[in-house]
């Protein structure tokens, strides 16, 4: 059971809540693998989409998802709306990440957020694609949130041992405690070259 400990401090009242505010980084990909497999082969077997062309959809798609990671974490998660609603709604959508940066079960996002999340990128990117291509872009999109959510884990928890694992971290490290308005990055840091939010 996920609970309450002093390394993932307790953040709503109910009990219920709490539970499910936290969760384990190896529901990730026991989700979304099945179901970005399951995309893939919807589009190959019942959309007539090419191996070829659904692989060439899935690298835009993963690449989507980066620039998306990035503008997220850049406007969404540092917006704090004035007032004390809007301390506590950044705090619940990512200062809690930042308060407590050690905490493993509020590292990844709990599937109701990430399959909510699931659905309405599936709604945007259906009417900008249409029913064929959607399916093999998503697909890569998914991946790409899943690469997202477990190097962020990652990184916070070990220490890689590959030269761009380490460049990743300390990218990630100095936005912590350092830089919180710099190194919007995560998982794919060129973006903050791109935009000039590397110092």
């Amino acid at each position: 059971m996920l609970r309450a400990t002093p390394d993932s401090p307790r953040m709503f009242e109910s009990d219920v809540v709490d539970f499910f505010s936290r969760t384990h980084w190896a529901v990730v990909p026991a989700v979304f693998v099945p179901v970005s497999t399951g995309m893939l082969a919807y589009g190959v077997l019942n959309r007539g989409v090419s191996v070829l062309a659904s692989v060439g959809l899935a690298v835009m798609g993963f690449v989507a998802w980066t620039l998306v990671e990035y503008w997220l974490h850049r406007t969404l998660f540092h917006w704090q709306p004035p007032g004390e609603w809007g301390e506590r709604m950044h705090f619940l959508v990512h200062g809690v990440h930042h308060t407590w940066p050690k905490d493993k079960y509020r590292l990844v996002m709990p599937p109701a957020v990430s399959l909510s999340l699931y659905v309405i990128f599936l709604g945007v990117f259906w009417g900008l694609l249409g029913d064929r291509m959607v399916w093999a872009f998503h697909a890569g999109f998914v991946i790409g949130y899943m690469v997202y959510d477990l190097t962020h884990y990652y990184i916070h928890h070990y220490n890689p041992k590959s030269a761009y694992g380490l460049r990743l971290k300390k990218h990630h490290m100095l936005h912590h405690f350092k830089e919180h308005d710099q190194r919007f990055g995560v998982s794919f840091k060129a973006w903050d070259y791109v935009f000039r939010t590397h110092p």
